[in-house]
């Protein structure tokens, strides 16, 4: 349904005649237009002139817009027409990539601009602002409206077709140094010719906005990543990291009540000596012990006094009433000496075995030493045996669980801004001309 307040804004077209083919022109926006150019013959006349006068002779158009000429629509509660259209290409290293921008009139507010390349489309305005000190060629940031955009693309721009009218003197073949920075979702577009320089600002819009605002079918749907596309995945680590400080809080709330309430109590402890000169008969059961409670961590502690020695353990935990046997095997060894570099030592006297969920009941140890280096007859050892003990295995690889999810929320937005560069003059983990000058 055409919007009735479009209707009355939008001033009746004035009727003329190309001097080139004789075919009949609307004029959309007399007075305002500069020059427009012929849909049958592509002649490219003088608006401001009532005979339109030829600035260029062209081709048959074959140019044929999403947004064909005379659609009305309303955008940001205003109604503009869409009154020209052109297609502008580039060329980077021997390829040509073309988009169409559209001139949108509105008698009481000027001009309004749409730009699309590949389905991704552009609101954009023409600005009054100058880069303070002035628009310097090879700047890698601007910052308008207090935001900094930086430099995506410089390339030369050429008009390679055009159809309607256009509030510049239009000639197609004509070119300008376009320098593109971004902030996405917008766009600042400085293009300068002969000395002039001219800024605007574009915003990424969805397809779909367009198509509602000028009353089209739908539009074709986005293909690649454009220059100031906003990145889906932007705010995925944001959100993910809110959940991982969360869910950080709580594991360190239950560590450390944990470590608060856990009993840790001592409930074995003897010190005895092994003879390597028995062999396998070193084997033995020590005295019973009773682990009290709920059912928790054990801890057995293992301390030998070891001088450039080592000595090799297989422990056993066993039910005295049901003969469950929990068995576990550690090495100890430490040497130390003095070198050309000064003192040195490795290796460790003491290690800690931990069981994790021991039921409540009396239980004893079988302890079978063996090894040890040839000459050490004899190594004295100490055996501790620990209940209800913390055990922080658990938070370490919960930590390392939430983390992953993490880390991996990064990639897509990664991957997004890789695709999104790779179209620049700064692709990332690239070379730019500068330095492949060098």
């Amino acid at each position: 349904m055409t919007n009735p307040v479009a209707q009355q804004l939008v001033p009746k077209a004035a009727a003329l005649n190309c001097p080139s083919c004789g075919a009949s022109i609307e004029m959309h926006a007399q007075g305002w237009a500069v020059s427009v150019v012929c849909a049958s013959c592509g002649a490219q006349l003088d608006a401001t002139d009532p005979n339109l006068t030829v600035l260029q002779y062209g081709e048959r158009v074959t140019l044929k817009p999403r947004i064909p000429l005379g659609t009305r629509g309303t955008w940001k509660g205003a109604p503009w027409e869409v009154i020209g259209c052109q297609v502008v290409t580039i060329s980077v290293e021997g390829v040509n990539y073309s988009w169409t921008e559209y001139v949108c009139f509105n008698p009481y507010r000027g001009f309004l601009y749409l730009s699309e390349y590949d389905g991704h489309w552009n609101v954009i305005e023409k600005l009054r602002w100058q880069p303070r000190g002035g628009f310097v060629d090879g700047q890698s940031t601007l910052t308008y409206g207090g935001t900094t955009y930086k430099h995506f693309q410089s390339a030369v721009a050429t008009t390679t077709a055009a159809l309607g009218e256009f509030p510049w003197e239009l000639r197609v073949g004509d070119s300008i140094t376009s320098h593109d920075y971004v902030a996405p979702p917008s766009l600042l577009s400085v293009e300068v010719s002969g000395g002039e320089v001219t800024i605007s600002q574009g915003a990424y819009t969805p397809p779909d906005a367009i198509a509602k605002a000028f009353g089209l079918p739908s539009l074709m749907q986005p293909i690649g990543v454009f220059a100031n596309q906003p990145n889906p995945h932007v705010d995925l680590p944001k959100r993910m990291g809110e959940r991982f400080m969360l869910a950080l809080l709580v594991f360190v709330a239950m560590l450390i009540g944990n470590v608060t309430f856990a009993a840790n109590e001592q409930v074995f402890s003897q010190s005895y000596s092994y003879d390597r000169g028995v062999g396998e008969s070193g084997a033995f059961v020590t005295a019973p012990f009773e682990l009290t409670g709920r059912s928790s961590g054990v801890a057995i502690d293992v301390n030998a006094a070891l001088d450039n020695d080592w000595v090799f353990f297989t422990l056993s935990l066993i039910n005295e009433r049901t003969g469950e046997t929990r068995e576990v095997t550690r090495q100890l060894e430490y040497y130390s000496g003095v070198d050309s570099d000064g003192s040195w030592s490795e290796g460790d006297r003491s290690e800690t075995v931990r069981l994790s969920s021991v039921p409540a009941g009396r239980y004893f140890l079988r302890v079978e030493p063996e090894g040890g280096e040839i000459g050490k007859q004899r190594v004295g050892y100490t055996l501790q045996v620990r209940r209800d003990v913390p055990h922080f295995g658990f938070y370490a690889v919960a930590f390392l669980a939430l983390l992953t999810p993490m880390l991996f929320s990064l990639f897509p937005t990664a991957a997004f801004e890789n695709r999104r560069w790779a179209e620049s003059d700064h692709p990332i983990g690239g070379t730019t001309s500068s330095d492949e000058d060098e």
